[in-house]
């Protein structure tokens, strides 16, 4: 059966009108990325208000996330095929709902149940955002366009350590839920306001890809279960792991097989032959491993070296969040001058991210929150950079009819791998962690080491030793214990930044041996070619 031709969008002059719009539907993406992390950090919080264990815990952030990305999967077939309008109103209020509800609830496996449904609403809302901005935006603006959905990776995940702790220190755990109301009712009016209403496309169903949805969506969901709960249940050694791990492979596998011959796919792989979006996809992976550098090693540090709560160091957080707001339209405005190539502001914000790298590596147990300032400074103008360069060079390469296709690929790779990085970068600092650990006790047998770690430390007044250096009483052994525990994590710490500057170096070889020259939009003379793949 031979695909029907895409039929191109209906243009749409930018008004006052439909701007409003594009906003509404970036609120609600900011909105579905802020309740993930913020849920994600007041964990503890709300375990101990229903009454759950850790185990059980666990699953109400692996079950989110797992709806989510299975989510962005589909959207774009389903907001083409019911027009963008309806389908965004759609999932914002069951979003909505769904915050709504969840704090009345207090039985664990229907509050798990009700955060996968919540999980499929807000998944479906990010791939809305880069939808529409690559259909209705005009050249001039896209760019601008794309910052704003550039902004659900750098303004949001940056944002929600400060939300978090307002929320569960200072007013009710329950507004951690409750906080997505007022922005989605918001959002709505806009979304209602402002986007054109498309009519119906129900002929779509005729060549609806339900076999892909099935096999994508649910091994993209097992995948995720596996990887964020591997290291709880020690990963191979875990039957269930395996169960779920070589599941999703293998519906994987044959989904992968399934769109590249079905006539009406939820991704048309054909595209990757375009070595820009290729190029894109595998940049956009590496970066949001790249940015945890910013966010997840210094949290890991303050909470457990400093033994900081997260109103403590939520505010260096907001050092690279706030700034994006103006970061991220100066570099899109810069991007937009022809004579500027994005290569090379790509090559300078992955400059600036391994600086910040290589600052990180070098940490001690004496750090405080000023020696991480210029890391984060850093942080925040390397990652609009690096993200808004991949966007533009992508994008340029896709028709507005292909827009759905780039839409599902780009934000299932973004959801997946920001997941998949944050679950690398937490096995990587344990396993060091034990690794430094085992070194360090190893090594305490001398006298004379011992002596240097604990002046080193400034714990020599707090560690009585001894005379021939041994440590026998129960308060020496606590603290020779914290000491090794401390210094071991920022051992472990030191070699999570230099292993991400190995990834910033891998991200240039790809630009460099994938990435072709692109135009700002508004200077094309030919339209995009994606007749010859």
């Amino acid at each position: 059966m031979n695909a029907q031709p895409a039929a191109a969008p209906v243009p749409h002059p930018f008004t006052l009108r439909l701007a409003l719009g594009l906003v509404g539907v970036l609120i609600a993406a900011l909105t579905s990325g802020l309740n993930d992390r913020v849920t994600d950090i007041a964990l503890a919080d709300i375990r101990a208000a229903i009454g759950i264990s850790y185990d059980q815990g666990s699953w109400i952030v692996s079950a989110y996330q797992a709806a989510e990305v299975a989510a962005m999967m589909i959207a774009p077939w389903f907001a083409v095929t019911f027009s963008l309008r309806r389908f965004a109103l759609a999932v914002s209020a069951g979003f909505m709902l769904c915050g709504l509800l969840l704090p009345l609830v207090t039985s664990a496996p229907l509050f798990i149940a009700l955060r996968v449904v919540q999980g499929l609403f807000g998944g479906a809302l990010p791939p809305l955002l880069m939808t529409v901005a690559l259909r209705f935006l005009p050249p001039p603006i896209k760019l601008y366009g794309l910052g704003a959905y550039a902004l659900t990776a750098t303004f949001g995940p940056n944002m929600a350590a400060s939300l978090a702790a307002f929320w569960t220190d200072e007013v009710s755990w329950m507004f951690v839920f409750w906080q997505v109301v007022p922005a989605m009712l918001v959002a709505m009016l806009l979304i209602g306001l402002g986007l054109p209403q498309d009519p119906l496309r129900p002929e779509r169903f005729k060549q609806i890809d339900l076999f892909g949805m099935l096999t994508g969506c649910s091994g993209i969901a097992l995948l995720i279960l596996a990887l964020t709960q591997g290291e709880r249940l020690d990963w191979l050694a875990s039957p269930l792991f395996s169960a779920l791990l070589f599941s999703a492979l293998a519906l994987l596998t044959v989904f992968f097989i399934n769109e590249w011959f079905h006539p009406l796919p939820l991704f048309k792989l054909q595209m990757l032959r375009r070595h820009n979006l290729a190029h894109g996809l595998l940049v956009l992976a590496g970066v949001l491993i790249l940015s945890l550098s910013g966010s997840a090693l210094p949290s890991a540090y303050f909470s457990q070296v400093e033994g900081f709560r997260t109103v403590q160091f939520a505010p260096l957080a907001l050092t690279i969040g706030l700034p994006q707001l103006l970061i991220a339209p100066l570099i899109a405005a810069l991007l937009n001058l022809r004579r500027v190539d994005c290569r090379w502001v790509l090559a300078a914000g992955v400059t600036l991210l391994v600086i910040a790298c290589l600052l990180g590596m070098r940490i001690t147990t004496d750090w405080a929150r000023q020696n991480f300032w210029l890391i984060q400074i850093l942080q925040a103008f390397g990652q609009p950079m690096v993200i808004l360069p991949v966007l533009m060079s992508a994008t340029s390469v896709v028709a507005p009819p292909e827009g759905p296709f780039a839409s599902a690929m780009f934000n299932t790779v973004r959801g997946f791998s920001s997941i998949a990085a944050g679950t690398l970068v937490e096995w990587f600092i344990s396993h060091r962690e034990k690794f430094h650990s085992s070194v360090l006790v190893d090594q305490a047998a001398s006298r004379s080491w011992l002596m240097r770690a604990a002046d080193s430390a400034g714990a020599s007044s707090r560690l009585p030793l001894l005379p021939d250096g041994s440590v026998s009483s129960a308060e020496n052994l606590s603290g020779f214990a914290t000491l090794v525990r401390h210094q071991a994590m920022v051992l472990s710490l030191s070699d999570a930044w230099l292993m991400l500057t190995a990834f910033a170096a891998l991200l240039l070889l790809l630009t460099l041996c994938l990435a072709k020259r692109v135009w700002p939009p508004q200077t094309l003379i030919h339209p995009v070619k994606t007749t010859s793949e």
